[in-house]
């Protein structure tokens, strides 16, 4: 079985992970990463990212459902779908008495592949780690010896590439390096899908977001229309004088006061055809209340994701933002 460049590079459909403990790891899982795209998988601790990444790569077993790896179900053909996946795992496992180059080699080994030392050169160039090549891995600082993992996990040429947490304590200028380092692997052709606890990591790179939240898949959008469909904007408003309360007229308004009473914030749609501001503007006039500035902010993935993970009543919020939604019909 063969793929196109029109078909997902991973597809994965009705998933589910159940452990002998009975817990629910996965439920019903469907998902297409598209080939040569930048995915990002967010989610809380214990959401069941890395169960799912396990899952596609061969490292646990699923309950129920199938996954094909360019063209290759996980199960039924395993060496060949494993063969087209390379994984960064979150731990920084590898053989510390071993040099950089050795267990680079020796992953590439692993896989069937010939020795072909210019392919692990040029990775080992692109990573910053040719003049380490023959450090033992214990001596490396912690950043050097992530960017080892990606080396090995490179080293089989890979058409896509996993990456579980990949800047999990790493410092903010190897951080933004790595961050050009994947974005340099999508344009040789690598299809990379990432998990991350850094919300701007997704926000810089990714090109589509999937949210996870106890097992279940609740969205998944193309970056920007994520943040234009759930976006909110918010008009914050310093008052002249301070107010002890909103009066009951505003109620219905999408209005919130600030303790000190000198700042009023107004949240609006994005989407809405109307902002509802200069009718705002207007009727605070008429109440008497004057103000001295304001100013506007868009809603961060950040805000997005955390209103999806926690949305009320235990869903998942998939539509605007409560008060957005009050706004559109104000």
């Amino acid at each position: 079985m063969t793929s196109s460049a029109s078909d997902p590079i991973v597809s994965i459909r009705n998933v589910s992970k159940t452990y002998a403990s009975g817990f629910h790891a996965l439920k019903d899982v469907s998902l297409d990463i598209h080939r040569g795209e930048i995915f990002a998988l967010l989610g809380p601790n214990g959401a069941g990212k890395t169960t799912l990444i396990n899952i596609v790569c061969g490292i646990v077993n699923a309950s129920a459902g199938t996954v094909v790896a360019d063209g290759h179900d996980i199960v039924r053909d395993a060496r060949a779908a494993r063969m087209k996946i390379g994984l960064v795992p979150q731990e920084l496992s590898t053989d510390a008495f071993e040099s950089v180059w050795a267990t680079t080699r020796f992953s590439r080994g692993l896989f069937g592949r010939p020795p072909d030392p210019a392919h692990l050169e040029k990775t080992l160039r692109a990573l910053s780690l040719w003049d380490k090549r023959n450090s033992k891995i214990m001596a490396l600082s912690g950043g050097m010896k992530r960017r080892v993992l990606i080396a090995k996990a490179l080293s089989h040429e890979p058409s896509i590439l996993f990456l579980d947490e990949p800047t999990a304590g790493v410092d903010v200028e190897l951080r933004r390096d790595m961050w050009q380092m994947v974005r340099e692997l999508r344009e040789r052709g690598v299809t990379i899908i990432l998990t991350t606890h850094y919300i701007e990591e997704a926000e810089e790179m990714a090109d589509r977001i999937g949210v996870i939240r106890k097992g279940e898949l609740i969205v998944v959008e193309d970056k920007h229309v994520l943040m234009r469909k759930l976006g909110s904007k918010q008009l914050t408003l310093q008052l002249q004088a301070p107010l002890d309360r909103i009066p009951e007229a505003l109620a219905g308004e999408p209005l919130a006061l600030a303790d000190d009473g000198q700042t009023l914030v107004y949240t609006f749609d994005t989407q809405a055809e109307r902002t509802g501001i200069a009718t705002l503007l207007r009727r605070l006039a008429e109440h008497g209340i004057d103000f001295k500035d304001l100013h506007s902010s868009e809603s961060s993935l950040e805000d997005i994701f955390v209103s999806l993970v926690h949305g009320e009543g235990g869903e998942a919020s998939t539509s605007f933002p409560e008060s957005a939604t009050r706004s559109a019909r104000a």
